[in-house]
């Protein structure tokens, strides 16, 4: 199956900036659309960025312009860079990947075990 793995995560003051990265592992046929997601206490996990194999991004409202996801698919990495960060981008953030097993299954997700990331202002 597919593991991911987070990195990057911490505290940094409003305005600031952190990349996220994400590892993906296993033998797998192929690795779909990846996303990055984020989750804060007692609200539901809301989508941040997601971008598929063939580079395509969709971002949420409240991110645009601040934060670029990108992937390199020879390091099976997927990356956010967060810039001018608010307080309100505090939260647990999350990888995803869409990926096929063998060639002849459905695609499923794998999950990462997320990264907090929290602002100060």
């Amino acid at each position: 199956q597919l593991q991911l793995v987070e990195s990057g995560g911490g505290l940094v003051q409003a305005g600031g900036s952190l990349t996220l990265s994400c590892a993906a592992s296993g033998s797998v046929f192929s690795i779909n659309t990846m996303g990055w997601y984020r989750q804060v206490p007692g609200k539901q996990r809301e989508l941040v960025a997601t971008i598929t194999n063939g580079g395509t991004t969709n971002y949420a409202d409240s991110v645009k312009g601040r934060f670029t996801i990108s992937r390199d698919d020879a390091k099976n990495t997927l990356y956010l860079q967060m810039n001018s960060l608010k307080s309100e981008d505090t939260a647990v953030y999350y990888c995803e990947a869409d990926y096929r097993y063998k060639w002849f299954e459905s695609s499923t997700s794998s999950w990462g075990q997320g990264t907090q990331v929290t602002v100060s202002s």
